[in-house]
């Protein structure tokens, strides 16, 4: 496994710790449909929260959160939509993103909520 995957990995895994320390469910991790993939899916109070997990381990080329491009957005609204109604689910939709800048010895982990829409 490549630096860059096991870097992605860990942030996911932190990311999860975090989502289920402020009373998150975890219902998904790399939930896959067609091309797009979900981090994760997390339910709390009836909403359902999309996440997209982006760690880096410097902020030199800019926030993690800022690499999220217009293209993985749809594919990310693609991707919740087939979940939603393939699951039949009554929820809230919001996407979130979780930035996490990790170095050798701290993570700094950073929750948006709302932190795009999809229109």
């Amino acid at each position: 496994m490549s630096l860059s995957n096991q870097l992605g990995r860990d942030g996911e895994d932190l990311a999860v710790q975090y989502l289920l320390k402020n009373g998150y469910q975890i219902l998904e991790r790399n939930y896959r449909y067609r091309k797009a993939e979900i981090d994760i899916i997390a339910l709390k109070n009836e909403t359902l929260a999309v996440v997209e997990v982006k760690s880096r381990t410097s902020s030199y080329f800019g926030a993690p959160e800022s690499f999220v491009s217009p293209k993985k957005i749809k594919l990310l609204v693609m991707a919740t939509d087939h979940y939603v109604i393939s699951n039949n689910l009554s929820v809230t939709v919001r996407f979130d993103i979780i930035s996490i800048l990790k170095d050798k010895k701290v993570s700094n982990i950073q929750h948006i909520e709302d932190a795009f829409y999809f229109f």
